[in-house]
């Protein structure tokens, strides 16, 4: 599978689910958190365990496609009947906010674990992916992730809106767009946690959904940074991601030749080539260009095995 784009849903929105599985999205996301009214969790947590019974894989475009859900926080006193909700639907992964470290992400994963056997479904199949950068505690608890690996951890995100709330902004971007000194120091540290965990970094939306031009500068810099994917916050924003996060023709024809060339000399540890020396950083690279135009194994899914053998 591929991560490159993550569309949110409303669960309380009938329409917009049944519209999710053609908008071309790697991931959709649907939500029974920020974009739920209260009065419609219980009709939200329905829907959206219907959908995911449903829609087990993408029948419109014959291909797969990741079926995630959005809980409300530990803390909200909602998430609990959230997981009970959606979980007979066998969701591919859970994510989860206001998380402020490891012992969450453990807390969440026993719940899953319980209702995983009372559901049916193979233990530890279902993932998550914290949203650690959305309050400056969470940004303080980061770190932990590295001393504490989980086996269902998937990938870190981060949300400009829930920063902003945590931190009482009504602004986390300057007057041209460009983010506050507070949001691109979160947005870093959960790119630079990710990495150094070997999971999945997954940028924030971009929330101007009408300006196509700022959000394929916004993704085309994201994946340049090291980002997996991105959050989309409207159907329109999803073709718009997945151009940006896929190896153009000349980045593939490059990655090619990279391949080719180690592959005929695979005891150097450096090789000329277009006028430039390369080394073994050059040839990762290039895996990783070959696996993100599915033309081999996907290095986020490699980047999550490699995560699931590490003790609970």
């Amino acid at each position: 599978m591929k991560y490159r784009s993550w569309l949110v849903v409303p669960g309380s929105s009938e329409k917009r689910l049944g519209l999710a599985m053609g908008t071309g999205a790697d991931v959709v996301v649907v939500d029974l958190a920020d974009t739920v009214p209260d009065a419609a969790r219980r009709e939200a947590r329905a829907m959206a365990c219907e959908w995911l019974s449903v829609h087990r894989r993408n029948l419109l475009e014959h291909r797969q496609m990741g079926r995630w859900v959005r809980i409300n926080a530990l803390d909200s006193g909602l998430s609990r009947d959230d997981l009970l909700a959606v979980m007979p639907g066998a969701p591919d992964g859970i994510i989860l906010p206001g998380a402020t470290g490891p012992e969450a992400v453990r807390q969440l994963a026993s719940e899953i674990y319980e209702l995983e056997q009372a559901n049916g479904i193979a233990a530890n199949s279902v993932r998550i992916m914290p949203v650690a950068g959305d309050s400056p505690r969470g940004l303080f608890g980061m770190a932990q992730y590295l001393d504490t690996p989980h086996q269902r951890l998937f990938g870190l995100t981060w949300s400009v809106a829930g920063l902003g709330v945590a931190m009482g902004c009504s602004l986390l971007h300057g007057v041209e767009g460009e983010r506050s000194d507070a949001a691109r120091l979160v947005r870093a540290q959960t790119l630079l946690t990710a990495h150094a965990s070997r999971t999945v970094a997954v940028d924030a939306p971009f929330e101007r959904f009408e300006d196509d031009h700022g959000l394929a500068r916004a993704a085309q810099q994201a994946r340049a940074d090291g980002f997996a994917g991105m959050f989309a916050i409207h159907p329109g924003q999803v073709a718009t991601i997945n151009a940006a996060f896929t190896p153009n023709g000349e980045e593939l024809a490059q990655a090619r030749e990279i391949l080719a060339l180690f592959s005929a000399n695979p005891d150097q540890a450096s090789l000329p080539h277009r006028g430039r020396m390369i080394d073994r950083t050059h040839l990762a690279m290039a895996r990783q260009a070959i696996d993100a135009a599915g033309e081999g194994d996907n290095a986020a899914e490699g980047q999550r095995l490699s995560a699931l053998l590490r003790p609970a």
